[in-house]
């Protein structure tokens, strides 16, 4: 590692923060742990790790609450930690803003591990990828959803076609006919300018929430996906 990575270790049982500490510093992370959750936000807008394992339940101020607040101004990679096993409460744990999460009781080993893999998926994307992975924008196919900076967008089952099509291929440039033949698959006859106007709705709900040009126009080519605006 060429430089050593720091890591706010965010959990109030003593014990088990301590345990991860010796973890993933033998990893050749740089760790910092703090055991109420006010302080470790206090700490966060001061100077923002490079990831940060939260716990879910804490002192003065919870996980949900921190991962919130701190995605209004950062995209660190968050995993939250938890010992609630509720499928809502893994959910909310994803939709506000975490890139992972973890259930207690685990290994050590295993938040070394997943530590070590967000890592490699941040270096992976690149520079201009980073926003897509720490959940500036996150697609649930599922559910046909998007939330984009903790914020849902409403969108229609065409549009939500759309933009999954082209996040899944970042900077891949889609012609309006594979637009068309993606998310018309029975075959009814459309114009150019419907693909037009179903690009330009889109892009007025997503400058609700963000100010990046996510869908880009490529001219006499077609449409594309960019994670970050150039």
């Amino acid at each position: 590692m060429s430089e050593q990575k720091l890591v706010y270790i965010i959990e109030d049982e003593v014990k088990l923060a301590r345990l991860l500490e010796d973890y993933l510093m033998a990893a050749g992370y740089q760790t910092q742990t703090f055991y109420d959750g006010a302080l470790a936000f206090e700490a966060i807008q001061q100077r923002t790790p490079d990831l940060m394992l939260l716990d879910l339940m804490l002192p003065n101020m919870d996980g949900i609450e921190i991962a919130s607040q701190t995605r209004a101004f950062s995209n660190v990679p968050i995993i939250m930690v938890t010992a609630k096993v509720e499928e809502v409460d893994r959910l909310l744990g994803l939709e506000i803003g975490a890139d992972d999460y973890v259930c207690k009781p685990f290994s050590p080993k295993e938040i070394v591990a997943r530590v070590n893999a967000m890592f490699r998926r941040l270096e992976m994307l690149g520079a201009n990828q980073v926003d897509a992975i720490t959940s500036t924008v996150a697609v649930d196919e599922n559910k046909m959803t998007v939330v984009i900076k903790g914020q849902p967008l409403d969108l229609t089952t065409l549009e939500f076609q759309m933009f999954a099509m082209m996040f899944n291929e970042p900077g891949r440039i889609y012609s309006r006919q594979q637009l068309m033949d993606r998310i018309y698959n029975d075959h009814r006859v459309v114009s150019d300018r419907t693909i037009d106007s179903h690009v330009k709705k889109l892009r007025k709900k997503i400058a609700v929430v963000c100010d990046d040009e996510l869908i880009q126009s490529v001219y006499g080519a077609g449409y594309k996906y960019e994670a970050t605006a150039h």
